[in-house]
Parts: structure tokens; C-alpha cells; sequence
């Protein structure tokens, strides 16, 4: 799997942006938040990635932070949400406001998104609000937002079913244990240690 893309941003469309690493352009599907902050065609650039495998297609879909990689994650485990609905919620709202509304249960704001009707709303709100658990109404997580090999571990415990708020929990305590220049295999080893405590 792709986890990240660092490169020069060659191009953007109203939905993609185009990378180029190493002399090959990879297409990456893109909200218009991650759009608008990546940065100008020519400079460089990194985007987190998922990798979406259908049976006709291979697809790279870029967030400009990883939080918005786990909310997207998130969303598309919503009966009806797609990528492209996904996106498009992501596109009028950034992981905090999201949090927000998910958490005020505010149909509303998640409605704002382009695709998005009353009862697909409602679904989101109400599924996610069991999932997000931890997240407060301020939208920050109770535990610190980890980067680099710290956020690449938080991804690996939710691809494992954990939750964003004890993953970013655990994740932390490790990082806080093993110091800042930790190796993502140790930090996750150690992460499922202190969430299985």
C-alpha cells in the first residue's frame, strides 16, 4: 500500500492533483480543502494517501494531513458513503468541524456536502458518534495528534479496528516512552501493548 506521496505537485483539477515522484505522475483524487493546501503547481508537495482496489480500477485518493486520511476512513465505513461522498464532506468540512458536528450530532453541517441528503446525514451522525468515542466537542482529540512515524502508527491501529481516540492514546503513550525518534515498528508494538492494558 501507498501510504504517502512526496514529490512536486505537477498539476490539480477540480478533484485530483497530479505528483510527480521519482519521474512518474501518479493521479490522486483530492478534496478542495487538501486541494487549496498542498501548495502551487511546481513546488513540492506531500500528500498521505489510501489506496482504494476495485475489481475495474486502482485509485489513489491524497489528504494534505493524516487526520484527514482517518476521517475518511472513517466515513467510508458508513453504509452509502463512498469515496466520492467522503470527499465531498471533506471538501466543506475539516476534521475538527467534523468532530464537532458528529459529536453535536448536527445533521445540518454534515448535510452541507454536496450528495449528501437528510437521511445519509443522519446515518453518519449516528454511526460515527459510537466510533469517534474519545473526540470532544472542541473537536480536539483527549490525547495529542502524533506525526510522522507517529501518525503512520495511529493508521495501522485503526486499519486494526481500534478507535481514533484510543489509537491517538496509545500511540502517544508510546511515543512519550520511546522518545521522538522511535521507529513506526516499535511505536506500534508498543501502542497495542499499553491499548490491550
Amino acid at each position: 500500500m501507498i501510504a504517502h506521496l512526496k514529490g512536486r505537485l505537477e498539476a490539480t483539477g477540480a478533484d485530483h492533483a497530479v505528483i510527480e515522484v521519482g519521474g512518474v505522475g501518479y493521479l490522486v483524487g483530492a478534496s478542495a480543502k487538501t486541494l487549496a493546501a498542498i501548495g502551487a503547481v511546481g513546488e513540492a508537495t506531500t500528500l498521505f494517501t489510501e489506496m482504494l482496489v476495485a475489481e475495474e480500477s486502482i485509485r489513489l485518493v491524497g489528504f494534505a494531513r493524516p487526520d484527514e486520511r482517518d476521517w475518511f476512513r472513517l466515513l467510508t465505513r458508513v453504509q452509502g458513503v463512498g469515496a466520492r461522498l467522503a470527499l465531498a464532506i471533506l471538501s466543506v468540512l475539516d476534521p475538527a468541524d467534523l468532530a464537532r458536528a458528529i459529536a453535536a450530532q448536527d445533521k445540518a453541517m454534515i448535510g452541507r456536502a454536496i450528495g449528501v441528503g437528510p437521511k445519509l446525514a443522519e446515518r453518519i451522525v449516528r454511526e460515527l458518534k459510537d466510533r469517534i468515542g474519545g473526540v470532544a466537542l472542541g473537536g480536539a482529540s483527549m490525547s495529542p495528534v502524533p506525526t510522522g512515524a507517529g501518525a503512520d502508527a495511529v493508521s495501522a491501529l485503526l486499519n486494526l479496528g481500534f478507535r481514533p481516540a484510543e489509537a491517538a492514546g496509545a500511540v502517544a503513550a508510546a511515543e512519550e516512552e520511546l522518545g521522538a525518534g522511535a521507529s513506526l515498528d516499535a511505536l506500534v508494538r508498543l501502542a497495542l501493548r499499553k491499548a490491550a492494558k
